[in-house]
C-alpha cells in the first residue's frame, strides 16, 4: 500500500501518541478511546510498512522508521495550521488559533493578559499550557506551541526571544528572621543559612546560583520544591529563605506572611521573554499578541526604574 493512502486522520493521532508516547494520554487528548488509537496508529504503520512504535515492558518508544515519520507527519501538521493562519490573516484576526506555553511562575499575570485579548479579538481560539522549566524547553523542542513564556531563554535551542517585561528576583524570609530588619546585608552573611530552592533546572534557581557564585559562595540547599507556592510556605514556615520573583509574593507581602530581605545586589535585574523557535512562521494572532504583551507590561525605561520599585516593595513589607 502506498504511503499516500495515509490520511490526515491518521497522522493527528500518530502526532499525539509520539508527543507522549502514551496511548492513554493521546486519547485522553483527542476524546478517542486507546483502542481506537492503536488500530489507526497499526493501519498507519501498515501504509508505511514498518513499525512505528515498540514496546519494553509497559513502556512504548518510537523505533527508528517512527522517527523519521513523526518529523514528516509533523512538517505537514505545521504547514497545515500555517495555511489556516494564513487564511484566518486574510480575515483579519476574526478567525484563527493561538497556544501559548507559559512558566507557572507567570500565571500571576499572563492568565489576565490572555484573557484581555481574548476579550478584543473574540474569533481566536486559545490555548494555555502552564508548567516547569524543563517540560516547556521540551514543548519548545517539539514546536508544540505558538509561542512561550520564559524566564531565561535556552542557551541550546536556535530560538528567537523578544523581552516584554522586568522580573524580579528578591530574597524572602519569615518576618521574624534575625536579618529582616537589617539593612544592605552582605552576600556572604547567606553563605551558612539554609535555602529553600526552587527545582534543578529552574530559571529561578539557575540565576540565583550565577549570582551567588561570583561571591564565591555556594548556597546550603535545604530543599527543593517544585512550585512557587510550596517555597513560600515553607518559607513563611521559618525553615529556611528563598529566593522568587517579586510578581509571586503580593498577597504575602500584603498579609506581612514573608518579608523581603535587603540583600546586597537584589532584587536581580531580569525579564521576562516572549520566544519561539528560529525559522518559525509566526501567526497573525501570534504577532498580535505579541505586540498587546509588549504594549501591556511595564520594563525598566518604560515606567518608574527597577531599583526604585524594589525599594519599595522592601520597605512595604518590613511596615507589616
Amino acid at each position: 500500500m502506498s504511503i499516500h493512502h495515509a490520511t490526515l486522520h491518521q497522522l493527528k493521532i500518530f502526532d499525539a501518541v509520539a508527543r507522549h508516547l502514551s496511548f492513554a494520554r493521546a486519547a485522553e487528548e483527542l476524546h478517542l478511546t486507546p483502542p481506537a488509537l492503536s488500530i489507526q496508529v497499526k493501519q498507519l504503520a501498515d501504509v508505511i510498512g514498518q513499525p512505528l512504535f515498540e514496546q519494553i515492558g509497559k513502556k512504548i518508544s518510537l523505533t527508528p522508521a517512527g522517527t523519521i515519520s513523526w518529523a514528516t507527519c509533523r512538517d505537514v501538521l505545521d504547514r497545515l495550521e500555517q495555511l489556516a493562519q494564513e487564511l484566518a490573516g486574510l480575515q483579519g484576526l476574526e478567525k484563527g488559533s493561538l497556544k501559548i506555553a507559559t512558566l507557572a511562575t507567570a500565571k500571576y499575570f499572563i492568565p489576565r493578559l490572555l484573557g484581555e485579548f481574548c476579550v478584543q479579538h473574540t474569533g481566536v481560539d486559545t490555548a494555555l499550557y502552564m508548567g516547569n522549566r524543563e517540560t516547556l524547553l521540551k514543548r519548545l523542542a517539539r514546536n508544540q506551541d505558538d509561542l512561550y513564556i520564559l524566564g531565561q531563554p535556552p542557551e541550546n535551542l536556535n530560538v528567537i526571544s523578544v523581552p516584554f517585561a522586568d522580573n524580579h528576583l528578591v530574597v524572602i524570609a519569615n518576618p521574624e528572621h534575625p536579618l529582616a530588619l537589617e539593612k544592605d546585608i552582605a552576600p556572604s552573611r547567606l553563605k551558612e543559612l539554609p535555602f529553600i530552592q526552587r527545582e534543578t533546572g529552574s530559571g529561578t534557581r539557575l540565576a540565583a546560583e550565577k549570582f551567588f557564585e561570583r561571591y564565591g559562595i555556594s548556597l546550603k540547599t535545604r530543599m527543593e520544591l517544585g512550585s512557587n507556592e510550596a517555597v513560600k510556605q515553607v518559607v513563611a514556615g521559618g525553615l529556611g529563605i528563598g529566593i522568587l520573583s517579586a510578581s509571586t509574593l503580593r498577597a504575602e507581602l500584603s498579609s506581612g506572611e514573608l518579608v523581603v530581605l535587603d540583600v546586597h545586589g537584589f532584587p536581580l535585574d531580569r525579564k521576562w521573554y516572549m520566544v519561539y523557535p528560529e525559522g518559525k512562521h509566526v501567526s497573525p494572532a501570534t504577532k498580535v499578541f505579541m505586540d498587546y504583551l509588549l504594549e501591556s507590561t511595564p520594563m525598566q525605561g518604560k515606567n518608574k526604574p527597577l531599583k526604585e520599585s524594589s525599594k519599595k516593595i522592601v520597605a512595604q513589607s518590613r511596615k507589616k
